[in-house]
């Protein structure tokens, strides 16, 4: 029996909508980040002695820039890159961990999950995918042991209980399974949507593609998100996006709750109205860390 929610994904209506969780449906994002993941990624890769920096890095790449809400393997990739690059690192004669196994297995890998690591580390007993791998768990347990009680923004159930009875729903986000079904969970919001869909059911543009391919028009499928790389896995498969601007979440689902949701049900969303919300969207994250700019 396949354990990926997307193979017990059935369609009940004519449109569907797919939600992103941590940043989009949950203010998790900071919590989870400054508190569960950096303190981990410091203490897993022996960044102490840079501390202040690999916190500027990790922060600029998982919530202030346009690499907002990645996976996040090829987060930490991206950090450790910023760092490398980084003069004041260097002159600090700081020796950054070797990752180039986590680069290979994240360049032909699309399921960036812990199952799919684990197997890889059993094959291969690659020293920075075993580091990688010991992180990702340490951050799990961290994020179980911390995030909770922080309920979804405003106007996100009242956003699902209105769509619930037109639209099939599901969670499409880069958060492993179990924490997902745990938050959705916990605030009984779950009840909603058909299926979470986390790390392990693959990359948002593979949940996308397989969940728009049971017979949805391809203008009656809206992802909803609050990183550019929700955009693009909505781009990728040629359906609608609506943006959940960062630091105006609760003014983004409003809209979303009396204005937008009901264009995408009477078919005016597409054209103008999205491609200005997207314009507005595109500038809430810089592309360069602000020690760059």
């Amino acid at each position: 029996m396949s354990d990926n929610p997307l193979d017990k994904f059935k369609k009940q209506h004519d449109f569907l909508v797919g939600i992103d969780s941590d940043g989009c449906a949950f203010d998790t994002m900071e919590v989870k980040h400054k508190e569960c993941f950096i303190p981990n990624t410091i203490r897993c890769f022996g960044l102490q002695a840079v501390s202040k920096y690999a916190r500027e890095a990790a922060e600029f790449v998982n919530l202030y820039s346009k690499w907002r809400g990645i996976n996040r393997f090829p987060a930490l990739i991206n950090t450790i890159d910023l760092l490398l690059d980084r003069p004041e690192v260097t002159r600090r004669g700081v020796k950054l961990p070797e990752i180039k196994g986590l680069r290979d297995w994240c360049r032909r890998e699309t399921k960036l999950s812990n199952p799919t690591l684990e197997q890889e580390v059993a094959k291969t007993n690659d020293p920075s995918l075993v580091r990688s791998l010991a992180w990702s768990k340490a951050v799990n347990a961290t994020i179980e042991e911390m995030v909770e009680g922080v309920p979804p923004f405003p106007f996100v159930r009242e956003s699902l209980a209105k769509l619930a009875s037109t639209a099939d729903m599901i969670v499409c986000s880069a958060t492993p399974n179990a924490a997902l079904q745990a938050e959705w969970d916990e605030h009984d919001i779950a009840r909603f949507v058909q299926s979470i869909c986390g790390q392990e059911a693959g990359s948002k543009k593979e949940i996308l593609q397989r969940t728009s391919a049971h017979g949805y028009a391809i203008d009656h499928v809206l992802m909803i998100g609050d990183a550019p790389g929700d955009m693009q896995a909505a781009r990728a498969n040629g359906v609608l996006f609506y943006p959940i601007n960062p630091g105006a979440e609760d003014a983004s689902w409003e809209r979303f709750l009396n204005e937008a949701g009901d264009r995408f049900l009477k078919g005016t969303y597409a054209g103008a109205y999205e491609a200005a919300l997207v314009a507005q969207f595109d500038t809430y994250l810089p592309e360069l860390p602000p020690w760059k700019r």
